[in-house]
């Protein structure tokens, strides 16, 4: 992804070995470019500006039937490029779809990453959809009965600043950080402890 590099990277990656070395919890930071396609929000749009475009042109103009509808077909197909465009589409959609399809994506990694198999049921996601602006921390049974809901949305606050200003992987080792420290706190490490997850960014 064009807005990390490898030092983005390496740096993210020791910020979650450093966190889990003081904690027997486990850590998985996760990066989306966008949490779906939306390929039917340009089209629907397209659409319904294709089939109202040429009403004044019937009304008051003096085209032929299969004139308007070439017209519509261009309309149509040039919208669809046109809203296409990542930063327009996302306008175009509402926050409360952008918001459903993300957090949708991040239950989906919590699973894939292995989060809900860790021994003390002590996994945290840290999960990022970029196009949305979306940020969510995603904590299994046995840290979520221990750590207050107001801890996690003060780091979601902080890192969603970040994300907006573009700094995704200040917000990431930031967030690891203060997970790190949370985690430390209710799950400290113990001896004996195994590290069950990698330590690295997971890119989507």
């Amino acid at each position: 992804m064009a807005f990390l590099n490898d030092r983005d990277r390496q740096q993210i990656g020791q910020a979650i070995a450093a966190a889990e070395a003081r904690t027997s919890g486990e850590l998985v930071a996760v990066v989306a470019r966008a949490s779906d396609h939306y390929l039917y929000i340009p089209l629907l749009w397209a659409a319904l500006i294709a089939l109202t475009f040429p009403g004044p042109l019937l009304l008051f103009g003096n085209l032929h039937v299969d004139e308007v509808y070439a017209i519509q077909v261009i309309v149509f197909l040039a919208l669809a490029l046109v809203f296409n465009l990542v930063p327009l589409k996302m306008r175009l959609i509402p926050r409360a779809v952008r918001q459903a399809r993300a957090h949708r994506l991040a239950l989906a990694q919590f699973v894939e990453q292995n989060l809900h198999a860790t021994a003390e049921r002590s996994g945290v996601l840290i999960f990022v959809s970029v196009a949305e602006h979306h940020v969510e921390i995603l904590a299994d049974r046995g840290i979520d009965a221990r750590v207050p809901a107001d801890a996690w949305e003060r780091v979601i606050a902080e890192f969603t600043g970040r994300l907006r200003a573009g700094q995704v992987a200040e917000g990431f080792v930031q967030a690891v950080n203060t997970c790190g420290e949370l985690l430390a706190e209710h799950f400290p490490a113990a001896p004996g402890d195994r590290n069950e997850l990698p330590d690295r960014l997971v890119e989507l």
